[in-house]
C-alpha cells in the first residue's frame, strides 16, 4: 500500500467524537459491506463520558472518493490495518459490523501478529465465524443480484438516508459502492490457524437469517481469551432503535468484565 500523504488519516480516519483529558478508551469502527462512516455519526451521543469515537473510512467514498476501491480482501484488510494502527492514541475497542466484523478480526489478528497495539476487546457484530470461510449464506447481498435489489436491501436496512433516496445519480453510486465491497468480500480466505487473543465480544440479533444459529459457540475457535456473546432483537442490523444506541452494550465502553452478568 502506497504511504500516506499528509492530511490522509482526516479522511482515513474520521474522527466523530474527539479524544480530550478526560478519555479512557476509543471506539474505533469498522464499516460494512457497501457502508461508510455515516453509520456511526449517531453513536456519539450514547457513549460513556470517557469514551471517545472514530470511524474507519474505505477508499472509494466519502473523502476518500477519489481513490479507487480496493480490489480484494487483502488490499483492504492492510489499507484498514494501517488505517486502524493510525487512529490508536491510547486504549481503543475495535468494532466491526458484518462485513466489518470479519475485516475487525482480521486487522486484529494482523496487529497482533506484528507486535502492534492490541485493542482492549474485539467487538464483532452480525456475522458468522470466519474459519468457516465464505459460504453461500455469508454471500448476502450477493453479486447477481440486480441494482434494483440491491437499493432494495439497502433500503430496508436502513442503509440509504434520504438524500441519496431522492437523487437517481447518487443512488447508482451507492450501487456502484455496494458491488466494489461485494467483491472485495467474496474473495475473503480465512487463513487456517489464524486466532485473537484479545477479549472478544460477538453481538448477534434474535431475527438474523444470515448468521447461523450456532455462531456464538463458532466464535469461541478463533477467539483463544475473554469471550462473551449477547443476544439483541431484530435482523441483520437490529432494530432501529438497538442500532442507534448499540454501544450500550458494549462491555469495554463502561469496563465491565465480559463473564460479568448482563
Amino acid at each position: 500500500m502506497a504511504g500516506r500523504t499528509p492530511g490522509h488519516q482526516d479522511t482515513t480516519v474520521i474522527r466523530i467524537k474527539e479524544r480530550d483529558e478526560h478519555t479512557s478508551r476509543t471506539l474505533v469502527c469498522l464499516g460494512f459491506c457497501g457502508g461508510g462512516t455515516g453509520p456511526y455519526h449517531a453513536w456519539s451521543t450514547c457513549l460513556p463520558a470517557d469514551a471517545a469515537l472514530s470511524a474507519v473510512c474505505y477508499p472509494g467514498r466519502e473523502g476518500r472518493f477519489a481513490e479507487p476501491c480496493a480490489t480484494d480482501w487483502d488490499e483492504l484488510a492492510a489499507d484498514t490495518t494501517a488505517a486502524v494502527l493510525s487512529a490508536v492514541d491510547g486504549p481503543y475497542v475495535l468494532f466491526g459490523h458484518s462485513m466489518g466484523g470479519w475485516m475487525a478480526f482480521d486487522v486484529a489478528a494482523r496487529i497482533e501478529r506484528a507486535g502492534g497495539p492490541l485493542p482492549e476487546t474485539l467487538v464483532v457484530s452480525s456475522c458468522n465465524a470466519p474459519d468457516r470461510g465464505l459460504t453461500p449464506r455469508d454471500m448476502f447481498p450477493a453479486r447477481q443480484d440486480t441494482d434494483a435489489s440491491l437499493l432494495d436491501w439497502m433500503r430496508a436496512n436502513g442503509l440509504m438516508p434520504a438524500h441519496v433516496l431522492e437523487d437517481p445519480d447518487l443512488q447508482e453510486m451507492a450501487v456502484e459502492l455496494m458491488r466494489a465491497d461485494i467483491q472485495v468480500r467474496d474473495t475473503f480466505r480465512y487463513t487456517p490457524g489464524t486466532t485473537v487473543s484479545v477479549p472478544v465480544q460477538m453481538l448477534s440479533a434474535t431475527g438474523d437469517d444470515v448468521i447461523e444459529q450456532d455462531a456464538g459457540n463458532q466464535w469461541r475457535r478463533v477467539a483463544t481469551g475473554p469471550y462473551r456473546h449477547d443476544v439483541l432483537p431484530g435482523g441483520h442490523f437490529y432494530t432501529p432503535d438497538i442500532w442507534r444506541e448499540l454501544p450500550v452494550h458494549i462491555r469495554a465502553l463502561t469496563g465491565t468484565p465480559l463473564g460479568a452478568p448482563a
